[in-house]
């Protein structure tokens, strides 16, 4: 008997291990390591845009929040992993991050961060285009700052400062989201 208990515990623990949540077909793990850094899976779900699917996107942090205060006042690493569902060239995404740092920054911390947003888009468009099923991960380490991630591969250099990852989190978590039930999907509630 307590052979057959230890190797259902097994199981179980292997099964757990690679727990993972299906959004529009794209599996994400329920638990992520960046660096030494280990990041649990606070949300995930589907950026629309005129009822076509554009991405499967998961929100990895240290410890699950369900507020956007919550998300941006925890310490540590972060990550921002998106799936593309349909074919996309580097400037709509890029053109689609701008336009949501525009909607929840005010003027001032727009103009000071423009630098960095510069940079940032610039290497966004060094992609060039984002076949359906590419892995466009935004990973953010407090000593590092913010790099991008192409299918597992580094694109450009990390841009520096806890406020610019705030600030791309924004975008998706901010009071202006690029979609309310994706802002709440990635909250880790169910979208309607």
């Amino acid at each position: 008997m307590k052979a057959f208990l230890g190797a259902l515990c097994a199981c179980l623990l292997i099964a757990t291990a690679h727990a993972a949540t299906d959004v529009a077909g794209v599996k994400f793990d329920d638990r992520s390591r960046l660096g030494e850094h280990a990041l649990v899976l606070n949300g995930a779900g589907v950026r629309t845009k005129f009822f076509f699917k554009v991405y499967a996107m998961a929100l990895y942090l240290p410890a699950t929040a369900r507020d956007t205060a919550a998300v941006l006042a925890m310490p540590g690493a972060r990550r921002i992993d998106i799936v593309t569902l349909r074919e996309l060239t580097a400037a709509q995404l890029a053109e689609a991050l701008a336009d949501g740092l525009r909607k929840n920054l005010d003027a001032t911390a727009l103009t000071a961060m423009q630098p960095r947003i510069d940079r940032f888009t610039a290497t966004m468009l060094t992609l060039g285009e984002a076949k359906e099923g590419t892995r466009i991960g935004i990973d953010f380490v407090p000593d590092r700052g913010t790099a991008v991630r192409v299918n597992g591969a580094p694109l450009g250099e990390a841009i520096e400062g806890r406020d610019f990852s705030d600030a791309l989190l924004k975008v998706w978590l901010g009071e202006a989201p690029a979609q309310a039930d994706l802002k709440q999907s990635l909250l880790g509630g169910t979208a309607p």
